[in-house]
């Protein structure tokens, strides 16, 4: 069998995208043809059939569905592989890393400024840091754990207590203390793409093993924060963050069963750059002489 190219995995992650070969054809900037034909021989040259073909319907077959899945990880190693080889190439190369605005990012700030070696901070968004070391835009992310580390090797720098962020004048607010249990059938903020186990997690029901009754769709800890003090949800969040999130219509309570959160750092699996070796033991340094997250604010 002849070797795949990654030009034909493209225009075959186009077809399966759109489930339409002219749209597919119009996104690539190709006539539909050409992208047919390049179909066709990927399939005799794996051998199988990708895609249910009728008139009106495009559908991806069995087949068709593993090669989607695979291709990603193949086409993401690609793209990673030419991003590190362009910035091993320059003259004097950082180390790229990236955490999301907060605590994350604070942290890698105090690495960054007693580690030896020339540091790159990017700031991300929400559950973008993992992703952006598997394409190559990062060497090494501050991720929070747990989470979907998959391709990753994964080194746990602290863990810390989590705690519900509660509307002043919500019924469990006059408590001293709460449990998962407390917090069972209540509405909790939703990220988007997070996936059942992440819901169960920022829920607390990994805990009590309750379904989780979705609240508002949130995009950011800005707006994670208005819906709480709105009442329209009760978050179950790190106890860093109530430190950093201080606010008059929000008030925090411990949660005395729920599951840690800890922060790590992250990169490709079986990487052998020494810088990010160095990187990882000056972490390590750091954050063991940085206090625990813990106290909550009174609210």
């Amino acid at each position: 069998m002849d070797d795949v190219e990654v030009r034909e995995l493209r225009y075959f992650r186009a077809v399966a995208e759109e489930l339409n070969f002219s749209r597919a054809a119009e996104r690539l900037g190709m006539a539909q043809p050409p992208l047919s034909r390049a179909i066709r021989l990927l399939e005799r040259r794996l051998g199988v059939q990708l895609f249910e073909r009728t008139s009106r319907h495009v559908a991806l077959t069995p087949a068709g569905n593993v090669l989607f899945a695979e291709s990603a990880k193949a086409l993401d190693a690609v793209t990673a592989a030419v991003r590190r080889t362009r910035r091993a190439a320059q003259r004097t190369p950082a180390l790229v890393v990236t955490a999301k605005p907060g605590v994350a990012t604070d942290l890698l700030r105090r690495i960054a400024d007693a580690h030896p070696d020339p540091v790159e901070i990017r700031v991300s968004g929400f559950g973008e840091q993992a992703e952006m070391v598997r394409d190559g835009r990062a060497d090494v992310a501050v991720v929070g754990c747990p989470g979907t580390h998959h391709g990753l090797d994964v080194e746990v720098l602290f863990s810390e207590p989590r705690v519900a962020a509660l509307a002043p004048g919500h019924e469990l607010a006059g408590r001293a203390a709460l449990t998962c249990a407390d917090l069972a059938g209540r509405p909790t903020p939703c990220w988007p793409l997070s996936s059942a186990a992440d819901r169960a997690y920022w829920s607390g029901q990994d805990v009590t093993g309750g379904p989780v009754t979705p609240g508002p769709v949130v995009y950011d800890s800005a707006q994670l924060l208005e819906t709480v003090a709105l009442g329209q949800a009760v978050a179950l969040l790190p106890a860093s963050f109530a430190e950093l999130g201080s606010r008059d219509d929000v008030v925090y309570r411990p949660v005395v069963d729920a599951s840690p959160y800890s922060l790590a750092l992250a990169w490709a699996a079986g990487a052998r750059d020494v810088r990010i070796a160095r990187f990882v033991r000056t972490a390590t340094e750091v954050s063991e002489a940085l206090p625990r997250p813990g106290a909550v604010p009174a609210g």
